[in-house]
């Protein structure tokens, strides 16, 4: 053992009891004696002292003491200086204390990383403490910063990563018209659904002009552009068009008719159409009128009954119509937009070889073909994509043909169409320029 200084004593350091100021007379131990009934000591120095002298000596076996060390060091030492010849009383007492707590709140003041910084040691070997002041100064770097940094560089790297697969949200389009009882809102998607299901049943063989003998897809085509005139001097509404042309399709599917009845066949599914879309219906007269008096009242009559028995009197089928109102919904569309759209799917109606499309497809290609001759470039949004079914690859193959029969429709005799959306009641649709950069990356 390393021999002690003379103001240090071994004693029980584990007895609360025994307290050891320092460097007090005898008679003052004396009088602390007898009023507490405690035993006075000399107190041994403080903690850091005895590490600096004892530097390379075995530890000390215990030490209790629950005041920081430094602290503990300052407050023995000016007890020591100041007050060791004045007599412990009352009155003295309290002014250590409060000396002792305004140099407590000082320090604090002073150094606002003390609380961080403040241990409490307590009955723990002198071994131990070197030990854990070398394995401090030995740590390279406090965890809480390498922490600090890694997390900061892991959101960064987030935040790139998110930019890289931002994706446009899908938007639910029927959340304005939740009040609406005419948007159906509830079941909607369910209506669709049919829809989706029963086009398939309503659509005819792409190639069925094979099994006529006297008619050909040009044929149809003239006749259908014919109609779109009818149909836009008597006003009548879309749906009535759409169908008409569903109609006419459906019963050469089945019966085969010869040149000079095709008209009155077109005739006959306008009158139709119009009694099952429209308020309003034209009368018989005006309908033989419209066709230069070819027909009678009794012609049209007899065909129209013939008609109705070879479609069974089927007439609810889905057209490109009500996929068409539904789409644009989607792509949030404009009137410019709606207009240019109908534009677009109005030379498919005149078209035989878009008959393999059905009329769900041809309604979106419709649409991201109006889009992208608006805009300038591809456009399907995520929203358009969900509510569709169909993606931009799927959709531009049938637009290259879109755009082509937008480049030709004001040439030709099939004109139409075209001189339709030249007025300003249909914002002049077809004076847009068609978006040949699509065709153009297609064939690429």
């Amino acid at each position: 053992m390393v021999r002690l200084t003379e103001n240090m004593v071994i004693s029980d350091e584990n007895k609360p009891s025994v307290i050891r100021p320092t460097n007090l007379q005898q008679g003052e131990s004396e009088i602390v004696s007898r009023k507490f009934g405690m035993e006075i000591r000399p107190n041994r120095r403080a903690l850091g002292v005895i590490n600096q002298n004892f530097a390379g000596a075995q530890p000390y076996p215990r030490v209790f003491n629950k005041r920081v060390l430094s602290e503990t060091k300052e407050i023995c030492d000016k007890n020591a200086t100041n007050q060791a010849h004045r007599p412990i009383t009352r009155k003295f007492s309290a002014q250590i204390a409060s000396k002792q707590q305004a140099f407590t709140e000082g320090t604090k003041k002073s150094n606002p990383s003390s609380a961080q910084s403040f241990t409490v040691w307590e009955d723990i070997a002198l071994s131990d403490v070197e030990e854990q002041k070398g394995a401090a100064k030995d740590h390279p770097e406090p965890m809480a910063l390498e922490q600090t940094e890694a997390a900061v560089d892991e959101k960064d790297h987030m935040e790139v990563e998110m930019e890289d697969i931002f994706e446009d949200p899908v938007t639910d389009i029927d959340s304005c018209d939740a009040k609406n009882p005419l948007a159906v809102v509830d079941y909607v998607d369910d209506l669709y659904g049919y829809y989706r299901k029963m086009e398939n049943c309503s659509r005819v063989s792409p190639n069925y002009m094979e099994q006529q003998f006297d008619i050909n897809e040009k044929m149809r085509a003239i006749l259908i552009d014919w109609l779109v005139e009818v149909h836009h001097k008597f006003d009548l509404r879309d749906e009535t068009l759409f169908l008409t042309v569903n109609l006419i399709d459906r019963f050469l599917a089945q019966q085969a008719v010869v040149r000079k009845k095709l008209q009155l066949v077109g005739l006959v599914a306008m009158l139709l159409a119009c009694k099952y879309e429209e308020v309003s219906v034209p009368v018989v007269e005006d309908l033989v009128f419209i066709s230069d008096k070819a027909y009678s009242r009794k012609e049209v009559l007899e065909m129209e009954r013939l008609m109705l028995n070879t479609l069974q009197f089927n007439m609810s089928v889905p057209t490109p119509y009500v996929f068409m109102r539904r789409y644009l919904k989607a792509a949030q569309s404009d009137r410019k937009l709606e207009l240019l759209s109908f534009f677009l799917i109005e030379l498919c109606l005149v078209e035989y070889e878009m008959l393999k499309f059905s009329p769900s497809f041809l309604a979106a290609a419709t649409i991201y073909t109006a889009q992208c001759t608006l805009f300038g470039f591809k456009q399907w949004s995520k929203t358009c994509e969900w509510h569709t079914n169909y993606s931009e690859d799927q959709l531009i193959e049938c637009s290259k043909l879109i755009v082509s029969f937008h480049q030709k429709a004001a040439t030709g005799r099939l004109t139409g169409v075209h001189r339709k959306y030249c007025t300003t009641k249909f914002g002049s649709a077809a004076k847009c320029e068609p978006a040949k950069f699509l065709v153009e990356t297609t064939t690429q």
